[in-house]
């Protein structure tokens, strides 16, 4: 891998680990570490085994709703919560403009979906999806990576053999993926394969020449939870299993996307089948939400799939918020969203033993014995709210108004 010794060593030291375990990591491909060359002003992010769990939180423009100035102030927001990484998923107004100014202002990676700025370009001219080219969808993908851009969601792991099984047994909610939904028009238009599937090796080539990492893309998740774990989506796990051992034979970095929609019993499946089919790569997954019917509460929804995903070994949480199914979110929709999955994520870490993250519950757990509310506060994920809610007291310090004078932790109750 051509990984930077210096950005190990960060790693290593943000993550409070050896150096060592982390390059272990890397050449093994169960850690990657996402900065590209050209990102001079974010820090390199570490994702993988052994390493804490990181969140991701999506940004960007839609055509119904294209504000440049709220999708800077979502990302100011994310960064101020402590979100690892953000994704710029805009389908609205200049989107290059708007990815370039993200990448300057970010001081963490940022991610993208190179197909939907392609897409994009050929509607701003008039032009069909159909019309879509390899060298035009290319030419989108080495922009992003001279840019800045640090992993990119590519899906090129639908292929034309997952058609029979796609076609055979209709799905409740089909392809859900819009990157995915995409490919499968151009293929079945034009009975040719995915091209970034056909030209795989010019992709990694590109993605070594900026040391950027391949998030390669689920998109054949199920929507719905009716439709997961099924034929359809192994079917393109096998090939992802395939390409994760390319890429690593290329010396690029790869992850693997997840789902989706995915019932509490069936999550420790699939992180299962991902670590075995993918070599350890390590697994991003997208909730997984573990329900259908909670729509505006999705976040909660996402929270404990997310919780559960990453407890049994998934690496990295894509974030939902409340608006998630329902329209694109706002800024509190974001800091809900953020604080859902951080707890998620911090939950899962406990669970798996990940070093020093029991640390931060014990502070706070002695802050709370000993009524130092401010301290209390001031650890929590989210202290803004935390003092919010703080404020509705009385001048006594040692009480709160659920417990006053009945409180079990006060120095004259045993």
């Amino acid at each position: 891998m051509s990984v930077k010794e210096e950005d190990i060593k960060r790693v290593a030291k943000d993550e409070e680990v050896e150096p060592a375990f982390v390059k272990n990591g890397v050449e093994r491909g169960t850690i990657v570490i996402l900065k590209n060359k050209m990102h001079q002003k974010a820090r390199p992010v570490g994702v993988g085994k052994g390493l804490r769990t990181k969140i991701n939180v999506n940004l960007g423009t839609s055509p119904d709703m294209c504000d440049f100035d709220l999708e800077l102030k979502k990302l100011e927001l994310s960064q101020t919560l402590g979100a690892d990484t953000v994704m710029d998923l805009s389908t609205g107004g200049e989107i290059r403009e708007l990815r370039v100014e993200i990448l300057n202002r970010a001081e963490i990676p940022v991610g993208t979906v190179p197909i939907y700025e392609a897409v994009c370009r050929l509607a701003q001219k008039g032009k069909s999806l159909e019309e879509l080219t390899k060298d035009s969808l290319f030419s989108v993908i080495e922009d992003h990576l001279k840019t800045g851009v640090d992993f990119l969601t590519v899906h090129c792991g639908l292929t034309r053999r997952a058609f029979p099984a796609l076609e055979k047994k209709k799905r409740l909610t089909g392809i859900v993926s819009r990157g995915g939904a995409f490919l499968y028009r151009w293929m079945k238009f034009h009975n040719k394969e995915n091209p970034l599937y056909e030209y795989y090796d010019e992709l990694l080539d590109l993605t070594k020449e900026y040391n950027a990492t391949l998030s390669l893309g689920d998109g054949l998740r199920p929507g719905s939870i009716a439709d997961s774990t099924d034929r359809t989506q192994m079917e393109e796990l096998l090939v992802l299993g395939e390409l994760v051992e390319r890429a690593r034979e290329k010396g690029v970095q790869a992850m693997v996307e997840g789902p989706g929609h995915i019932p509490i019993h069936e999550i420790e499946a699939n992180v299962l089948l991902e670590k075995k089919l993918c070599k350890g790569a390590p697994f991003y997954v997208l909730g997984p939400l573990v329900i259908d019917c909670a729509p505006g509460y999705d976040h909660i929804v996402s929270a404990i799939g997310g919780a559960i995903a990453a407890s049994k070994g998934a690496d990295f949480l894509c974030y939902v918020t409340p608006s998630e199914h329902l329209g694109l979110p706002d800024l509190e929709d974001v800091r809900q969203g953020i604080i859902a999955s951080k707890i998620a994520a911090h939950a899962a870490d406990i669970a798996k033993g990940v070093v020093k993250a029991e640390e931060l519950d014990d502070q706070i757990s002695k802050a709370r014995k000993s009524f130092d509310w401010e301290k209390m506060i001031t650890l929590s994920l989210d202290p803004e709210r935390a003092r919010e809610k703080r404020g509705m007291i009385g001048p006594d310090a040692k009480k709160c108004t659920m417990c006053g004078e009945l409180c079990a932790m006060r120095e004259d109750v045993i």
